[in-house]
């Protein structure tokens, strides 16, 4: 997953940013609304934190902006206001939850997940199926065959992409953008790397990563 975090205390950004990174997701760090507007004008992110009380602006401005716009990233507000009229109107204005500061990691991580799995697919775990394959995305795990498989940070971000969208196609820019931040100096040949790893798990299964020449990869039932 590709996250934006708005946030302008550089310590807690910082422990943001590694905690989120351990899970293999690509973390965008905007310190400012200037910088925010501008990342969410040119990349789609999967999960927008927000921080509210911001050096250029109130973050709320952001938010009903980035509703305006009918962008369906979900927004989780990090706050440090607690007045329960204060969060009802954050609510109100379209953010999917909130935390109030000082954050804890373990409960941020878990709010993310499930405000994604009410995005995707409603109440549930989150596991998705197809064919003969499993996936469970909260354990990093792949089961083919009768075996799970434990994925690799990278291997499982790129399979939770496309098993999330069956059929479509992604092209190799196109998923360098959703698994590698602005910081990080990476060729698209390391898209090929990693689907070469997820081939090799899927075999034996009637689920594969096929090749649309000069498109990019699909994943699809044989």
């Amino acid at each position: 997953m590709r996250f934006l975090l708005i946030e302008d205390n550089a310590p807690l950004a910082s422990a943001v940013v590694d905690r989120l990174s351990l899970d293999g997701h690509v973390v965008d760090h905007a310190p400012d609304l200037e910088t925010a507007r501008d990342f969410s004008a040119t990349t789609a992110y999967d999960m927008i934190l927000l921080d509210i009380m911001l050096p250029d602006g109130d973050g709320s401005s952001f938010l009903a902006h980035h509703r305006s716009r009918e962008n369906g990233a979900p927004i989780i507000v990090l706050t440090a206001r607690s007045e329960v009229s204060d969060r009802i109107s954050l609510l109100d204005q379209g953010a999917d939850d909130y935390m109030v500061k000082p954050i804890d990691f373990a409960e941020l991580e878990a709010r993310c997940r499930a405000v994604l799995r009410r995005r995707d697919s409603g109440p549930g775990t989150g596991s998705r199926t197809l064919g003969t394959i499993r996936f469970d995305p909260a354990s990093g795990t792949l089961g083919v065959g009768g075996r799970d498989i434990q994925l690799r940070t990278r291997e499982l971000r790129l399979f939770e992409i496309l098993i999330n969208a069956p059929g479509m196609i992604f092209s190799k820019s196109a998923l360098v953008d959703r698994l590698f931040s602005y910081d990080e100096d990476v060729s698209e040949n390391a898209i090929e790397v990693y689907v070469a790893r997820l081939r090799k798990h899927l075999g034996g299964s009637d689920v594969a990563i096929t090749t649309v020449r000069g498109l990019g990869y699909k994943l699809e039932q044989m």
